[in-house]
């Protein structure tokens, strides 16, 4: 009897220490090598579409480390990278997550809101938007989805909320046919802070400092302490959906921080129909571009 007890005693801690042992090695893999994400929307069509899920592959950029549990209970916490074998590049479809999940005015971090979006703007770029289509000075590599920017080209009549861009600003006055130029900054880049800058740059000041920052009588003022000018202390980028007429991308919320980026998109592992649910053999295993 005691042998029986014995072995079956010994055989639920080996099942234990398995079971242990595969949450373990899924949770290092889920963290270090790679994500699985589904397709929620038509905004990067026709490269990537509803009822798609990615695989994200971490180790391209290098995988992030933070207190996931206090992410999961919404409270903002320190990001910090492991290096990757490569740089993020021009037009590199990227999963992030959404720098603006419950206000429009506060940049932070929310863990299950995700955004997929392709990267036209790297840190050190100055950016434009002329008659729909993506410039980057100096860059003569074309930018984003180009039948798309065709199509924005061509249209004469958009609907306000589409029409109207980042910063929203009436002075600024950019839209989406004209936009620019927006400088994306990089880590250690200084700018001036004039009324312009103020406002292009104001929600990724107070992320940084985690602070308030304000414009007065031509002069702004960081936690209530008048300052001229503002170093950048994170590298930003500048996203684009390929359906540029649908989608929420940075010319209506501006810039994402390297910290919110997941990893770089790496191929479609299934699709079904969303309204048939068949499932869709012509995407199995795509490569994304």
């Amino acid at each position: 009897m005691k042998k029986r007890i014995s072995n079956f005693t010994n055989k639920v801690i080996n099942a234990v220490l398995g079971l242990w042992t595969l949450i373990t090695l899924w949770f290092v893999t889920q963290i270090l090598l790679f994500a699985t994400f589904k397709i929620p929307s038509n905004s990067m069509t026709p490269e990537l579409t509803m009822g798609d899920y990615i695989l994200v592959w971490k180790p391209v950029i290098g995988p992030r480390l933070f207190d996931l549990f206090a992410s999961m209970r919404n409270e903002q916490t320190e990001i910090y990278r492991i290096p990757g074998y490569k740089k993020i590049k021009r037009n590199d479809i990227l999963v992030f997550n959404f720098p603006y999940p419950r206000s429009a005015d506060k940049m932070e971090m929310h863990i299950l809101k995700y955004y997929i979006k392709r990267c036209v703007g790297l840190p050190g770029d100055t950016l434009s938007i002329r008659n729909g289509f993506y410039h980057i000075g100096g860059i003569q590599t074309p930018l984003g989805n180009m039948d798309s920017q065709r199509k924005i080209a061509a249209t004469k009549i958009f609907q306000k909320e589409t029409f109207q861009s980042f910063p929203f600003d009436s002075i600024i006055a950019w839209n989406i046919k004209d936009f620019g130029p927006l400088y994306v900054p990089g880590k250690g880049d200084s700018i001036t802070l004039n009324h312009t800058n103020f406002k292009l740059y104001k929600k990724q000041i107070e992320w940084e400092q985690q602070g308030s920052l304000q414009y007065k009588e031509s002069t702004a003022f960081l936690n209530g302490n008048p300052i001229n000018g503002y170093r950048f202390q994170k590298n930003y980028y500048f996203m684009a959906g390929d359906n540029g007429l649908d989608s929420q991308d940075s010319r209506y919320w501006g810039l994402l921080p390297e910290e919110y980026i997941v990893g770089k998109a790496w191929i479609i592992w299934k699709s079904y129909d969303p309204f048939t649910g068949k499932f869709r053999w012509e995407r199995f295993l795509k490569v994304i571009h």
